[in-house]
């Protein structure tokens, strides 16, 4: 293709227009503010569509694992957050409200139906069953074997060794069996009872103090007391398990279809919707926009001005524009 020498003059002048222009940080402000204009009064549903958004999520959320960099930074970021040495000079009372916490105390305290259910739940395990047995079985052996009483009264020891023999030539059995046997007939009762007592232990007021007595407990701790029950160097080994657990779910029917569902409710309610309103949502407004985020991109900017690559990807298209066959009709026919 032949330089023609006008159009090779008029190029360079829009170049060196550009590069002044946009060399100035009033113009990336306007040409923000004039785009946030033109887009703010579009809707949702006339600029994406639902599958648009849910084909996006889907591919980069979850059939796209994450990269083991992004899982070593996670891991590290964790790290040093629990080794910082602010953690030493501040308490827990500094960065959790007392507000809060006496809220969520009430509100806990307040879930009688949900704590009886789980407190029956518990009670009526089999699990629960087998060691409040084993606790009382070993309680009454231990204090036949170790009773302060045996220790102190001469002769009470032989007596309540005699006292076991008899009852275990009584019955047939050693001790251990025979109290097995009464706890097993009676383990319902037993249920019943350890029930009862735990609703009168828990109830509304008693939990509730409970738990303000131990926030008053941990509430001058300072936050390197975490570090007593997160284990710094099995970081790489706990975080990396919780990406197992993540790297199979994702790629589960299930998940796909509660994203799917979950956008699409997301869209059914906002489609109607202007992007003004949707950016509100996410706390960026008109000042945002004409400030702080072109004041980020101004040092962008100005580094693809100093490099020349705005230049050259300018040049690329004012060429292709100047050389089209309508632009070259246009200089013949003026004699240019």
């Amino acid at each position: 293709m032949s330089k023609h020498p006008m159009i090779e003059q008029l190029i360079d002048a829009q170049l060196d227009f550009l590069d002044q222009e946009f060399a100035q940080t009033e113009t990336i402000q306007h040409e923000f503010k004039q785009f946030y204009h033109c887009l703010r009064l579009q809707q949702l549903q006339h600029i994406w569509s639902f599958p648009q958004i849910f084909e996006l999520l889907e591919k980069q959320i979850l059939a796209t694992p994450a990269s083991s960099f992004l899982v070593e930074q996670i891991t590290e970021h964790i790290r040093f957050a629990l080794i910082h040495p602010l953690n030493d000079q501040t308490t827990i009372e500094e960065v959790i409200p007392v507000l809060t916490i006496d809220s969520i105390a009430q509100y806990v305290a307040s879930k009688s139906g949900h704590r009886q259910r789980l407190i029956r739940t518990i009670v009526n395990n089999p699990a629960f069953s087998a060691l409040i047995t084993q606790l009382i079985q070993h309680s009454i052996q231990d204090y036949l074997d170790n009773s302060v009483m045996s220790k102190r009264v001469p002769g009470v020891g032989h007596f309540m060794k005699m006292g076991k023999s008899v009852l275990e030539t009584v019955t047939d059995s050693n001790l251990n069996e025979t109290i097995g046997h009464y706890l097993q007939k009676n383990i319902l009762k037993i249920s019943q009872m350890s029930e009862r007592v735990l609703n009168q232990h828990f109830n509304d007021d008693k939990l509730y103090h409970f738990q303000a007595n131990l926030w008053h407990k941990i509430k001058v701790m300072p936050l390197s007391v975490l570090r007593n029950y997160v284990e710094v160097q099995d970081l790489p080994k706990t975080v990396g398990m919780g990406h197992d657990i993540w790297e199979h779910i994702r790629q589960t029917d299930y998940l796909k279809q509660q994203v799917h569902d979950g956008v699409y409710a997301w869209y059914a309610r906002n489609q109607e919707r202007t992007f003004d309103l949707l950016l509100r949502d996410l706390n960026i407004d008109e000042n945002l926009i004409e400030n702080e985020l072109s004041n980020l991109l101004a040092p962008i900017l100005g580094h693809v001005i100093q490099t020349g690559y705005l230049r050259q990807r300018a040049r690329a298209y004012l060429e292709k524009f100047y050389y089209s066959e309508h632009v070259t009709e246009i200089f013949k026919k003026q004699g240019a």
